[in-house]
């Protein structure tokens, strides 16, 4: 059903209401077997429906205003789930903010943006996008990870991977203004730089919801996603034990969490590349993956220095790796304007490497 008609199908607010009532019945009866595998369920749900109300209200706001609101739906997403595991363990998750935005970028970079490219090769051959858009995406997305999950571990005034409380405060500051700069350069200063090429399929053109329609799924959008961090910390605790009994990193709860956070959005990228629009799933992409550093990471600074909690930020020496060769290759890869299924291939095959080494270091 297309996000531009006005009724909501009910599968929208249905799961967000059963999100609610799981989280009632586990005040009463605890997190036993079964009812962990219902709220996995309705989590996975819920997360799509949150995303379905994004889009409803970016598809009234237009692009690039569309894909900006979902970035930042999904990071509220990911930041509240961060935040509220923290609370309950800050010695044991002082890396978790850490580990879960590195997923994230190589989630986007290499899992979603390989995805497009070699969906969208593969179906229409070559595919285009604006060059000027994308190469801004990547020169602030490099600034960004290296600033924050790099330079830590180079600073002297600090032990291990981490700044002092005035060198995380500026650190804040520095993301903030990086990435606010490119949301006044795609929405405002350079807007045509982030259009899409030549959109010519049935949603691309479909009217926009109205006002109504809009500001339902706007209130829809707020209550999914706080029954979304409220049933990730529901079953964080589960999802910790079968780490355990695998026997693999603490770093995968990060990925899953990720992962979680970015399904939805990532199968929007994938169909927009399939319908020949990857400039939409490239502002999907690069921009969540710059909201995700932009906005998190000083988000979950602001706890760590108010509760005076310890935050793990620099990455190891092989994930230090991994993201300068996943930066390197998207600034090949995106660096024509076109793309076909080889880079696709290649930024697939990375992040396979990626979750490979993360089970097994």
């Amino acid at each position: 059903m297309s996000v531009a008609k006005a009724s909501i199908p009910s599968w929208a607010w249905t799961w967000p209401g059963l999100a609610w009532s799981v989280l009632v019945a586990a005040v009463f009866l605890g997190t036993g077997g079964l009812l962990a595998a219902v709220a996995g369920i309705v989590l996975i749900a819920t997360v799509f429906a949150a995303v379905y109300h994004a889009e409803v209200v970016a598809h009234r706001t237009g692009e690039p205003f569309g894909t900006l609101v979902l970035a930042l739906a999904v990071t509220v997403i990911e930041t509240a789930l961060i935040v509220s595991v923290m609370l309950a363990a800050p010695a044991e998750k002082s890396g978790l903010a850490r580990d879960t935005v590195f997923a994230a970028v190589m989630i986007v970079c290499n899992g979603i943006v390989g995805a497009c490219l070699l969906w969208g090769g593969a179906r229409h051959h070559e595919q285009q996008f604006q060059l000027q858009g994308a190469n801004a995406a990547l020169a602030v997305l490099a600034a960004l990870t290296t600033l924050t999950l790099v330079l830590p571990n180079y600073v002297t005034s600090a032990p291990g991977p981490l700044f002092t409380t005035s060198q995380l405060a500026f650190e804040e500051v520095v993301s903030v203004a990086l990435y606010g700069s490119f949301i006044f350069a795609q929405t405002v200063r350079h807007r045509d730089y982030f259009l899409p090429i030549g959109q010519d399929d049935e949603e691309a053109h479909a009217p926009p919801p109205s006002d109504i329609a809009a500001a339902l799924s706007a209130g829809l959008l707020v209550v999914s996603l706080v029954a979304v961090v409220g049933l990730a910390k529901l079953l964080t605790p589960t999802v910790e034990l079968g780490i355990d009994r695998l026997g693999v990193p603490k770093e995968v709860v990060g990925i899953i969490i990720a992962g979680l956070v970015l399904l939805p959005e990532g199968l929007a990228a994938v169909r927009a590349a399939r319908a020949n629009r990857l400039q939409t799933s490239l502002n999907l992409a690069l921009g969540s993956s710059l909201a995700t550093i932009g906005l998190t990471i000083p988000a979950v600074a602001v706890v760590s220095i108010v509760l005076n909690q310890p935050l793990d930020l620099g990455l190891g020496a092989k994930d230090q790796v991994l993201l300068a060769l996943t930066l390197l290759l998207a600034v090949i890869t995106l660096g024509t304007g076109r793309t076909t299924v080889l880079q696709g291939i290649v930024h697939l095959l990375l992040f396979a490497v990626f979750l490979f080494f993360a089970v097994a270091p």
